[in-house]
């Protein structure tokens, strides 16, 4: 499949897959972010894309950010008739709680000293860091047919917990 991309900013990197078989490729960073403990913060790419029609752009977390961190990308989801600038939505469950510490930042491409506290769990995205992957996946549109009743099934209207959580 061909996915025409346009760079939106000078910084953009191309995608591409790491690796043979990969099926999601890297989404990198074009500007630094800080992201504070309980911040939720929209990091550019700096890429649009024209996702061919029955298909769409999904935007996964790395696993390496994910298992050594408190930042979490959110799951999104990029349409094929979207035609603007992607972004990913980053979120920082880390504690607030901890002593603050004092160092130099890296903001836009410029580094300055601060005597602001910079908590602990602070993450700093850089320009440049893979920050997200994305997977470009086909997508059914359902046609919806309203009624006054469903098919019974095994599971029926148990939600929530009800499998429990031992094997």
């Amino acid at each position: 499949m061909k996915v025409k991309i346009k760079k939106m900013s000078d910084h953009a990197v191309i995608p591409k897959y790491a690796k043979h078989g990969d099926s999601g490729f890297d989404l990198v960073a074009t500007e630094d972010v800080i992201i504070k403990p309980g911040e939720t913060k929209k990091i550019p790419v700096g890429l649009a894309f024209e996702i061919p029609e029955g298909h769409e752009l999904q935007i996964r977390p790395r696993s390496g950010i994910t298992s050594n961190t408190k930042v979490r990308v959110q799951f999104g989801t990029v349409d094929s008739g979207y035609r603007g600038e992607v972004n990913v939505t980053v979120d920082n469950f880390g504690r607030k709680d901890i002593k603050p510490v004092y160092y130099t930042l890296g903001v836009n491409g410029e580094r300055y000293e601060t005597f602001e506290a910079v908590h602990l769990y602070t993450y700093i995205i850089k320009k440049g860091d893979r920050i997200a992957q994305g997977v470009i996946a086909p997508v059914i549109q359902a046609t919806f047919l309203e009624t006054d009743e469903l098919s019974n099934s095994e599971r029926g209207i148990s939600g929530f917990g009800s499998t429990g959580v031992s094997v």
